[in-house]
This record gives C-alpha cells, sequence and structure tokens, in this order.
C-alpha cells in the first residue's frame, strides 16, 4: 500500500490516489480520494474496495505513512487479524511492488498528458 499524493484535483474534489497491490495475484488498485480523508473513512474504502474482493488479507506491507501508524489502523486490522509490517525508508525494496506500480501509473499519467497536448 501507498500514497500518491499532489495530484491536480478531479471535478470530485479528489486530490490523491492509494494504491493497493495483491502481491500474490500483483493485481493493483487505484483509489482516488481527497488528501483531508480520515483513517475511519480510508478505512471503510479500504473495507469496501478491497476486503469485498478479495477478503482480509493475511498480511500488509506499507511504508510509514502516518495513515498506516495510526491507533485506529492498528486497532481495526488488530480486530481483522491482519498482520502489518511496514518497509524502512532507506530499503524500499520491502515494498516494491507498489514501488513498481505507481511509477507504471506515472508513465500512464505523463503518456495520457501528452495525447492530449498538455491539457
Amino acid at each position: 500500500m501507498d500514497f500518491v499524493v499532489g495530484l491536480p484535483r478531479t471535478p470530485p474534489g479528489n486530490d490523491s490516489i492509494w494504491v493497493i497491490v495483491d502481491r500474490l495475484t500483483k493485481s493493483a488498485h487505484f483509489l482516488p480520494y481527497k488528501i483531508r480523508t480520515s483513517i475511519p473513512a480510508l478505512a471503510k474504502i479500504y473495507m469496501k474496495e478491497i476486503v469485498r474482493l478479495h477478503e482480509v488479507p493475511a498480511s500488509i506491507v506499507s511504508d510509514r505513512d502516518p495513515r498506516f501508524v495510526s491507533y485506529f489502523w492498528k486497532s481495526l486490522h488488530k480486530a481483522l487479524r491482519t498482520k502489518l509490517a511496514s518497509s524502512i525508508a532507506c530499503h524500499p525494496q520491502t515494498d516494491g511492488q507498489s514501488e513498481r506500480t505507481i511509477q507504471t501509473l506515472e508513465d500512464m499519467q505523463r503518456g495520457c498528458v501528452l495525447d492530449l497536448g498538455g491539457n
């Protein structure tokens, strides 16, 4: 799991993308959200969009984003019996699948901007 932030605001007001990659199937989910979305709201999105499709994961690897280390997030995963693992800042290979997926997403966005003439 990782976040892409600082994007131009969409008409619904989203300015960020939550990237979630299933390490087994390599399927990626790109969930648009607003940067100011609360942790409980992100948890609700997670349950609706991820758990609904894949059930509760056995483990999750994420960076040390404050959203992932919050008390609420830890409590949610303790209740779900999901093992949380944080990657180390100087060792991004731990969450390399998300990083590669984000790079692909950025390349695709760049291609769309070029195709649309920079608009």
